[in-house]
């Protein structure tokens, strides 16, 4: 069986040692994966931006790896407060709308980065 990995530009990518996202088979692994821009820094904004930014990035990885939204079939969403619940999970459910997945959302103390309030996991099954 192949594997192929899709790389990011997060800096914690090299450094940490891992990859954006990994496909085995028909399955799309991907990593955690935070509010990052491409210069390295922090995506700008409130819960929802960061969110919205996060699955940019694992979805891009998950197009280079041949799957689309469409194949999700699980993500994990880490916050840092509670609050941010709503405006994390509505923007789930705009990218998800077609074909929703199945979900968690688990509150945390913290995350790498103190300004982060979410990472996302996200796992993708799509035709061999």
């Amino acid at each position: 069986m192949t594997t192929e990995r899709a790389h990011g530009t997060s800096p914690f990518e090299k450094r940490y040692g891992f990859c954006r996202a990994l496909r085995t088979g028909n399955r799309i692994l991907v990593a955690g994966t935070g509010p990052v821009e491409e210069d390295g820094s922090t995506a700008p904004g409130d819960a929802a931006a960061q969110a919205r930014r996060c699955f940019s990035i694992a979805l891009q990885a998950i197009a280079e790896l041949g799957g689309s939204a469409s194949d999700v079939v699980r993500t994990r969403m880490f916050i840092t407060d509670a609050d941010d619940a709503d405006a994390i999970g509505t923007v789930h459910g705009e990218v998800f709308a077609d074909a929703p997945p199945t979900a968690t959302m688990v509150v945390v103390a913290g995350l790498v980065r103190p300004e982060w309030r979410v990472e996302i996991e996200a796992e993708a099954e799509v035709d061999a």
